[in-house]
């Protein structure tokens, strides 16, 4: 029996950051994986999802620039999207030889709520006993319930990053940030794609506007979109065929593949949590605002808890966790100590990497009316944008969302480099900043951040 002051079961973002923090923090902590280092995030979302969005984003510049023979070798860009996952892999193991980390490859189990034993490749099996652990376990794709779901020729984001020949034609069942990527990734190589998406916008949990105007920008780039519409059932065979529901009327299309991205939902299956009574629902692990689960010790964090799917709000989660943790073995009370990442959480960023990109933070214009809370739209556009013209990303728009005194309550951008310039306001809405300070700013010329300035102002 090897005792620890932390396990942490599952090395993806919220995993490894976290014993990283933890072992800087005196903790002697064991880190248990099964799979690959990096979790879903490093090896079949984020980091080889945005490698292709940048193959993309470059073939689009080159086609731009006038050279309309040129040809995408997908086993090219798939190989070069491999190597920057292997190195990053690398890192994390690099981390992971830390002082006061043990990484310990397998598959774990609880023997009690502080006891996890670890069954290795060889079958050897070795326990671990710590009094806090942390859950990390991550998210699975989901599939829909209908016939064929499961068919020969329907892939999911996973199979879809590792192809090594181009379909002429691809479905895309989902409209969320994987299937709306993926569609804006494929069109770029000249692949003809179809998106079948179940709500009556795509991308649901983003303001409704910029949704909408996202989905106009990829339709002039020739995808083809049906929304309100439900899939029913998927048929195999040369061409394959997606059936679906619009406005009542049973329709049809064809292509070469399906792509299923309906989301991802917590991997509660990946551990035995009735075991030890931890409590949980079908979105994932129930935790309260230090991520603790009911019994006390055992912790969740990441996509396994359901409380937003990102990897950087798993990190911080982690954090969260983790400060909960270290003065729970200090001399200070937990009320005396008030967990700083309380207040972060509750401002997290969220972007989508299509052509052109989306990014938002705080609350829609949807979540403000249906609470009757008071506030005023400012947008700006990127055609009035110098630095926008100058790179022919023209596209776009930045809406900020303003209570009358000024507070921020929301921002969302449609364009180029959304992914950053979002930051701006979330790091003004963390310190409790107003739209005048983005107003009373300057800001450098000729520059994307200047769009924000001109909202400010409107």
């Amino acid at each position: 029996m090897n005792e620890v002051n932390l396990i942490i079961i599952g090395a993806g973002p919220g995993g490894y950051e976290t014993a990283v923090k933890a072992a800087k923090a005196g903790l002697k902590t064991v880190i248990i994986e099964k799979a690959a280092l990096g979790g879903t995030c490093l090896n079949a979302g984020c980091i080889p999802t945005k490698c292709l969005c940048h193959s993309a984003e470059v073939h689009d510049e080159v086609l731009a620039a006038g050279y309309a023979d040129a040809a995408v070798d997908i086993a090219a860009l798939v190989s070069r999207k491999d190597s920057v996952v292997d190195k990053l892999r690398q890192g994390v193991a690099m981390l992971m030889k830390m002082p006061s980390i043990t990484l310990v490859e397998g598959e774990a189990r609880f023997v009690d709520a502080h006891t996890v034993a670890v069954r290795k490749a060889d079958g050897e099996e070795e326990q671990f006993v710590a009094p806090n652990v942390i859950i990390a376990t991550g998210s699975v794709t989901k599939f829909l319930p209908i016939p064929g779901a499961h068919a020969q020729g329907v892939i999911t984001s996973t199979e879809a990053l590792n192809l090594t020949t181009l379909p002429k034609r691809l479905c895309i069942i989902g409209g969320g940030v994987i299937g709306m990527e993926f569609a804006s990734i494929f069109r770029s190589f000249g692949v003809e794609v179809e998106v079948v998406e179940f709500m009556k916008e795509i991308l649901p949990a983003f303001d409704r506007d910029i949704a909408k105007r996202l989905r106009t920008s990829l339709k002039k780039r020739g995808i083809g979109f049906h929304v309100g519409a439900a899939a029913k059932a998927i048929y195999e065979g040369e061409p394959m065929r997606v059936e679906y529901e619009e406005k009542g009327k049973l329709q049809s299309l064809e292509c070469d593949l399906v792509l299923m991205a309906v989301g991802r939902g917590a991997n509660l299956e990946a551990i035995n949590l009735d075991d030890i009574g931890v409590a949980y629902t079908r979105r994932g692990i129930t935790v309260d605002q230090d991520m603790q689960t009911n019994v006390s010790g055992v912790y969740a964090i990441g996509d396994v808890n359901g409380l937003c799917q990102l990897a950087h709000a798993a990190t911080f989660q982690g954090y969260c966790a983790l400060h909960h943790i270290l003065h729970s073995v200090s001399d200070t009370a937990i009320d005396d100590c008030e967990n700083p990442y309380h207040a972060a959480l509750s401002v997290i960023p969220a972007a989508v990497f299509t052509t052109p990109e989306v990014a938002m933070v705080g609350q829609t214009e949807e979540q403000l009316a249906e609470a009757g809370t008071e506030y005023k739209a400012l947008k700006s556009f990127y055609r009035a944008n110098g630095k926008a013209l100058s790179m022919d990303a023209d596209d776009g728009l930045v809406k900020i969302l303003v209570a009358p005194n000024g507070k921020i309550l929301g921002a969302h951008i449609l364009g180029a480099h959304a992914s950053d310039l979002i930051h701006e306001v979330t790091v003004l809405m963390r310190q409790g900043g107003t739209i005048h300070d983005i107003a009373h700013t300057v800001h450098a010329h000729p520059s994307l951040s200047e769009i924000l300035l001109a909202a400010a102002e409107a």
